[in-house]
């Protein structure tokens, strides 16, 4: 999950430069998402996607990309919420959702074949993609978003929970991070977000 120290930094942050930009006479868009430009860093990523190709992230340049961290055994908010995310890309209109990729990084690569992710991703539509990687990478990345993950004790099956973030990170087509979705947004206003973000996401002050 999140750390609470997450959320405290981006408040602090994001109040910061809201004062700034306000002082400046700035018209900003609103979001119902938290506002993390200038907050946290470019997307940057060394990975491998489903099919098995080395990806970063400029092989998704010129997209707005939805970046979420998960694992394919998750029993809850995994599948809740890339359901959440594909009900809200029907909320744009075909040419929208063109411009938007979904990118699903596993946090599980012991359990999580290529094969499995690969599966998991297509059953929420062509728009999302799998990734994964070793666990230098894996916590490279966490680390960069400041998120944490971690696997509980195994059961007498061998099944084990993986904690991890439950937050939608929005990077715009130039790769800036944007937006950081929680889990109470409702998916009208993350269609609604990501509407304004397509509109917005070439200007470098929306």
């Amino acid at each position: 999950m999140i750390q609470p120290s997450l959320f405290s930094f981006l408040r602090a942050a994001v109040l910061g430069l809201a004062l700034v930009l306000s002082g400046c006479g700035s018209d900003t868009p609103d979001y119902t998402a938290h506002d993390i430009q200038g907050v946290m860093p470019n997307l940057a990523f060394n990975l491998t996607d489903e099919n098995g190709k080395k990806v970063d992230a400029d092989d998704y340049a010129g997209d707005l990309r939805l970046l979420f961290f998960g694992y394919t055994n998750c029993p809850d908010i995994c599948p809740a919420t890339m359901a959440r995310i594909r009900a809200a890309l029907g909320g744009l209109d075909e040419a929208q959702r063109d411009k938007v990729d979904v990118l699903f990084v596993s946090v599980d690569p012991k359990r999580d074949s290529l094969e499995r992710i690969r599966q998991f991703t297509s059953s929420f539509g062509p728009d999302f993609v799998g990734l994964t990687g070793s666990q230098e990478q894996l916590r490279a990345l966490s680390k960069r978003y400041r998120v944490t993950y971690g696997y509980g004790e195994p059961n007498d099956h061998g099944f084990y929970l993986v904690s991890h973030s439950s937050a939608i990170f929005a990077f715009d087509s130039q790769g800036r991070a944007r937006l950081l979705a929680n889990q109470s947004e409702t998916i009208d206003q993350l269609s609604a977000d990501l509407k304004t973000l397509l509109a917005h996401q070439d200007d470098p002050k929306g």
